[in-house]
């Protein structure tokens, strides 16, 4: 057997860990930042899918839907990191968790629309095998591959400042400080104190700053929670305590409950397309802008901003949207949380070893990963958030043509709450302006096709409207 640097020479050989200028320890500390990051897919996704019932009334166990979140994001995660070698997790995707749960069952059964989310997938891995995807990511101009970085960091951040409550809905405004339009509770305080303590740390150039920010705002959170009168629902969806259980049996029931084409027998073919076209499309965006941004943060792009081993990324990530439909867990996508991890370090897949490491324990220390609240994660959300807002100053804003695209693409991200609404709308918006200007040969023949079916996305109501479909 190997001794203990051999082995660890032959992982940073493999990962090329010292080429990239990383170590060990910052892949180890990245992956935990990037697992705790997004470990709220481990209750959210649950709640979302069998909160919901198909057309015959029947709704997914939520721990068999827990179960199969985290065995599919750990094995994919690691699936990612072996074949790209990329810090970049993958788990079930937000939003579209949703679509399948309120959009898509309530139209047939659970199996259904299981079935269309493999499909999807399955035409993912399809258009990445034969380069098509990747052709599409190489055509995007720089300005907008930088845009898409600054916008998801600002999307990012807004997620944080949402989840911790310190942002929410208004009395006649979209969003207002706290819950009333001032800090109330000690939840947010927890997130306050969190996130100047990662601010702080990174600021003194602190080793693992926002993996050790996690874990004191979590502790300060438990000794909060224990001693101070805090009302229910306050902490959201995970509450600061040890739970009762640590170890819990995982129930694997869910996997293979999908049917390829039952859909069709369900609903109209065109229907069924339209569907299938809406989650090819917000999967193959979100993903594309992800890659994009984390491994821009990481600085793995070239000079023509291309992101390394994109086509085995690609595949991988449209095998994961196929693995979730077959495992009822919803489409499994890239996740921009992965820069929680590239922020405290992580540059190479190895980090995924660790991420998906800690999703597989989460098989059995289920409760154990519902630990970290919200309060405690999300200031590393923020800060890496601000980390990819400096790709702003590298954008040409004397270029109309290229300027006003990547505003757009900026400001509709954090707006919409959508990483795909952003990236398309600064495609159309591209398209028209290089047009508009008698700009004609600097658009790419792919760029006019994306931007076409953007149209469709954004106009998918009145194009249902006017074939008849409900």
């Amino acid at each position: 057997m190997p001794s203990r640097p051999a082995l660890i020479a032959r992982a940073d050989s493999f990962f090329q860990i010292s080429a990239r200028g990383s170590t060990l320890g910052r892949e180890v500390r990245g992956g935990f930042a990037t697992f705790f990051a997004m470990a709220y897919i481990l209750v959210l996704n649950p709640i979302i899918l069998s909160g919901a019932q198909d057309a015959y009334g029947n709704q997914l166990d939520f721990q068999q839907v827990v179960t199969v979140t985290a065995l599919v994001a750990a094995i994919m995660t690691v699936l990612m990191g072996i074949t790209a070698n990329l810090p970049l997790a993958l788990a079930a995707g937000l939003g579209i968790n949703a679509m399948v749960a309120y959009q898509i069952a309530p139209r047939m059964s659970w199996p259904d629309a299981m079935g269309l989310v493999v499909l999807e997938g399955l035409i993912l891995c399809a258009l990445a095998a034969t380069g098509l995807r990747q052709k599409v990511m190489d055509a995007i101009p720089m300005a907008l591959k930088q845009a898409i970085g600054v916008g998801i960091g600002m999307f990012i951040a807004l997620i944080g400042f949402v989840n911790a409550g310190f942002a929410a809905p208004g009395d006649g405004t979209p969003l207002t400080l706290g819950a009333t339009g001032e800090l109330t509770g000690w939840p947010v305080l927890v997130f306050c104190l969190g996130l100047l303590l990662t601010l702080a740390l990174m600021a003194r150039g602190t080793k693992g700053a926002i993996l050790i920010s996690i874990v004191v705002t979590t502790v300060v959170a438990m000794i909060i929670n224990g001693i101070a009168d805090i009302e229910d629902g306050a902490w959201g969806l995970t509450v600061p305590t040890l739970p009762d259980d640590i170890v819990g049996t995982p129930d694997f029931g869910l996997i293979g409950q999908f049917s390829l084409f039952g859909a069709f027998g369900e609903i109209t073919w065109i229907t069924v397309l339209l569907i299938t076209f809406t989650l090819f499309l917000t999967d193959f965006f979100d993903s594309m802008g992800t890659a994009v941004a984390v491994s821009g943060e990481a600085g793995l792009l070239d000079e023509k901003g291309r992101v390394p081993r994109l086509g085995r990324l690609l595949f991988v990530d449209g095998l994961a949207a196929a693995a979730g439909g077959a495992a009822s867990a919803s489409s499994g996508t890239s996740y921009i949380e992965s820069a929680a991890g590239v922020g405290e370090g992580a540059r190479t897949g190895f980090a995924n070893l660790i991420t998906g490491a800690l999703f597989a324990l989460a098989l059995l220390f289920a409760p154990l990963a519902a630990v970290v609240p919200a309060q405690a994660a999300s200031p590393a959300l923020v800060a890496v958030g601000f980390l990819m807002m400096t790709q702003v100053g590298k954008i040409d804003w004397s270029d109309y043509t290229l300027a006003v695209p990547a505003f757009v693409t900026i400001a509709v991200m954090p707006f919409t709450y959508s990483i795909t609404n952003g990236i398309g709308a600064g495609f159309v918006a591209y398209v028209v302006l290089k047009a508009a200007t008698g700009r004609l040969r600097e658009i790419n023949w792919m760029l006019w096709v994306t931007a076409a079916l953007f149209v469709v996305y954004f106009a998918i109501d009145p194009v249902q409207q006017v074939l008849g479909i409900s």
